[in-house]
């Protein structure tokens, strides 16, 4: 196929591409900077400059495509105080890219999250059902409120049922659920913030009694998903790429404070938000979920390193030289 990919110089895109390409298919990804458009010539892609407010370009993008892969998301303005914004934004641009592929049978992936969908106990893909998706599965759950800064949830969630009513408009949709955690080497993402956080305090730190839940994944087993969504997912089905089921966020701590030579320690209710920030909500989160039904649809299986032995492996840990 010939697959236009939003975000796909970011975290997870720069996987996906070669991933796609890996494969056979042809990637043109959105750059919105010459950064990006080199990075992604230098991948093999072909470059399609714009950004998610460009409605009428990401249109044409997605006319000229076999079909589409959205993962781009406003993640600047939505960590610095403007998630409704964030989220705004991303509606709109799954709406320009679902008008561009309606009544074509192409696919349409779209990334989502899963942080805070079922608390307390295991997710699996059948929950979060909304109303009237047009679906053969259930649609995507929201992200819990708490665990988000500034809120958010209902917008992201909606956003994902529209993605999936698309199913009922002659698109081929789906929804690939990320974890809280994709982690890999470069990641700059959470993992990589709890052991700036660490650093900083003098103290690796855990929520409570640490024993809430994160699922997580790799990286490269997330962007293996999103090639399996685009090549053969049902129209309609919701996904999850999840290979630790579960992973205590003390467990977490402690690997954290090994490597770098600190104690580790409990952090009260009251003190979280000045020690973790805006993290401390997501950190907070009860989040464990499943990946089996995925597995069976799909035949995805994580090959990956989990996220526990990822971070024995010591590259979160590695400082940057200096010239």
């Amino acid at each position: 196929m010939h697959v236009f990919v939003t975000g796909a110089s970011g975290w997870i895109g720069s996987a996906v591409v070669p991933e796609l390409i890996g494969a056979g298919h042809q990637v043109t990804g959105l750059a919105r900077s010459d950064a990006s458009a080199a990075a992604l010539t230098a991948a093999g892609a072909q470059v399609h400059r714009a950004t998610l407010d460009d409605l009428d370009s990401l249109r044409s993008a997605a006319a000229a495509s076999d079909g589409v892969i959205h993962l781009a998301f406003k993640h600047d303005i939505a960590f610095s105080g403007d998630f409704q914004g964030a989220v705004d934004a991303d509606r709109r641009a799954v709406e320009a890219l679902g008008e561009a592929l309606a009544g074509s049978d192409r696919p349409f992936v779209l990334a989502s999250g899963m942080l805070g969908l079922a608390p307390g106990r295991v997710a699996t893909e059948q929950d979060g059902r909304g109303p009237d998706s047009g679906a053969a599965q259930p649609s995507s759950g929201a992200q819990s409120a708490t665990a988000l800064p500034g809120g958010g949830a209902q917008g992201r969630l909606a956003t994902a049922q529209l993605t999936l009513a698309l199913a009922s408009r002659g698109v081929r949709s789906s929804v690939v659920r990320l974890p809280p955690t994709v982690h890999g080497e470069g990641d700059y993402g959470f993992m990589a913030m709890l052991v700036g956080i660490a650093r900083d305090k003098g103290v690796s730190g855990y929520p409570g009694d640490g024993a809430n839940r994160w699922c997580a994944a790799h990286r490269l087993d997330a962007a293996h998903l999103f090639r399996l969504a685009l090549e053969k997912a049902p129209a309609g089905s919701v996904l999850h790429a999840v290979a630790d089921q579960g992973v205590p966020i003390r467990t977490v701590a402690e690997v954290i404070g090994r490597q770098l030579g600190m104690p580790v320690a409990a952090i009260s209710p009251e003190e979280a938000g000045a020690h973790f920030g805006w993290l401390a909500g997501p950190l907070s989160a009860d989040s464990p979920a499943s990946s089996t039904l995925t597995r069976e649809l799909l035949g995805w299986q994580p090959t990956q390193p989990g996220l526990i032995d990822d971070l024995e492996k010591g590259h979160y840990f590695d400082l940057p030289t200096q010239d």
